[in-house]
């Protein structure tokens, strides 16, 4: 699936570049410590817009050496762009909120020395020092929406003039050109520019949250996350509506430019009282080893523990959420090269994790998920006796609950056999047939009416 958002097709406006300024900029003053004053070397190293020295690039002086007679002078400079590649990218920020609830801060890094025009423009964005635009509203992400959530795939947002896709607008004007795909979507939390076909480039982009491959040639990539894994996946796993928009607002309340000395905070998300460390996707974790089996296996007992303890302490709605996190690992955790001792490890967990969200489930309404839980303790392939009886008992009270009694006599009818003298699953089982006992009933009350 591309990612396009949904501008009208417009013909396009030419870029109107900034006026020279009489006054030498950064980049004027590098090159005239190096002795070269040629003005079509200085226009073919920056970009038009601007003076930012950040902006050069090797590649363009190697592009005028292969046609100019100019050589010395292009290894002096390449010297120079050297040490300029290598200083801080510029990091902007961005604060979020889901329906009007803080979800924190996310953080990016712009690759202003691969795709120095885009970069500037998501920069500009960000600040918002360029003013007011051609549609007449503020050139700024801030107060914008993310507009389009699909969930393992991206989030989706800078549609800061209309707000629904169709909208959006650069600091160049309405669209700019694609300047490279040289960074590919490889891996999750890249930023990468929304379009509506070639050279369509605006104010649209997204986030990623899974390798896209096949974007690649389509869409520009400008940018990385640095910090605030938590609060993008936050933003994917918010509710949406048939055509992808999400239910409550997802609005970037604040955003900007950080300064060289901003202390990026831990990759590791802040402990939320309850001891959890770790992100919501296992993948995302910076202090969990995907490749080392006991590394994963440390992280859910982790988790699991600290449900067990909310549970102790009689904080449901916290046991669940720990218990399902530590459940969701175990769903996206799937090598293929375990050892026997591991693969009974990880079996072992599947069973007990799942069947504390099951039991969890159950005591806060939670039915449809309680049934899911049961199903895959079921579904594993060794499970003990009394295991087996706790999950079909468990799923069994959620098809009750759920209306659907034929199922739920069936599982607890099964429990029942591998636990005959379980009180729980005896009374449970008079329940669904006294529920059965009073819908015939009523159903006979109501027909002989009929004939009355």
């Amino acid at each position: 699936m591309a990612i396009e958002d949904t501008q009208p097709k417009r013909a396009e406006e030419d870029v109107e570049e900034d006026d020279d300024d009489d006054e030498p900029d950064e980049w004027d003053q590098r090159i005239n410590k190096t002795g070269c004053a040629d003005e079509n070397l200085k226009l073919q190293l920056c970009h038009a817009d601007t003076g930012d020295w950040r902006q050069c690039t090797k590649e363009k002086i190697h592009l005028h050496e292969e046609t100019t007679d100019q050589p010395k002078q292009s290894q002096s400079l390449i010297s120079i762009v050297s040490k300029m590649s290598t200083e801080e990218r510029p990091r902007v920020f961005f604060d979020i909120s889901i329906g009007g609830e803080p979800k924190g801060r996310a953080v990016f890094e712009l690759f202003t020395d691969i795709v120095p025009k885009t970069a500037e423009n998501f920069r500009a964005l960000a600040t918002g020092e360029k003013g007011v635009g051609n549609a007449g509203v503020p050139l700024s992400f801030k107060g914008s929406k993310f507009h389009r959530v699909i969930k393992d795939f991206m989030i989706q947002g800078g549609d800061f003039t209309a707000g629904n896709g169709t909208g959006g607008e650069s600091i160049y004007g309405e669209k700019f050109e694609d300047e490279n795909f040289t960074v590919l979507h490889e891996k999750p939390f890249l930023l990468s520019m929304a379009n509506a076909g070639p050279n369509t480039n605006g104010s649209q982009f997204f986030v990623t949250t899974v390798p896209t491959p096949h974007l690649n040639g389509k869409h520009v990539v400008f940018g990385r996350l640095l910090s605030g894994k938590s609060v993008i996946r936050a933003v994917e796993r918010t509710a949406t509506d048939q055509g992808d928009k999400p239910l409550k607002d997802v609005e970037i309340v604040d955003c900007g430019e950080l300064p060289s000395d901003y202390v990026i905070e831990p990759s590791v998300p802040k402990d939320d009282g309850t001891g959890d460390i770790y992100e919501e996707v296992l993948a995302d974790n910076d202090n969990v080893d995907v490749n080392d089996p006991e590394s994963v296996f440390k992280a859910i007992n982790e988790l699991k523990d600290i449900g067990t303890k909310l549970f102790k302490e009689k904080d449901l709605t916290k046991a669940f959420q720990k218990y399902s996190k530590a459940a969701s690992y175990l769903e996206e955790y799937f090598p293929d090269d375990l050892s026997e001792e591991n693969l009974d490890q990880l079996n072992k967990l599947k069973v007990s994790v799942n069947l504390n969200v099951a039991l969890v489930g159950l005591k806060i309404n939670k039915f449809d998920e309680t049934v899911k839980a049961a199903t895959t303790v079921l579904e594993q392939d060794k499970v003990d006796d009394k295991s087996k009886a706790k999950a079909l008992y468990r799923r069994g009270s959620a098809y009750l609950s759920l209306k659907n009694e034929e199922k739920a006599l069936k599982d607890l009818n099964e429990a029942l056999k591998l636990s005959p003298s379980d009180g729980a699953i005896i009374k449970a089982i008079n329940d669904v047939k006294k529920i059965e006992q009073d819908r015939i009933a009523r159903e006979k009350k109501a027909f002989s009416k009929m004939f009355k």
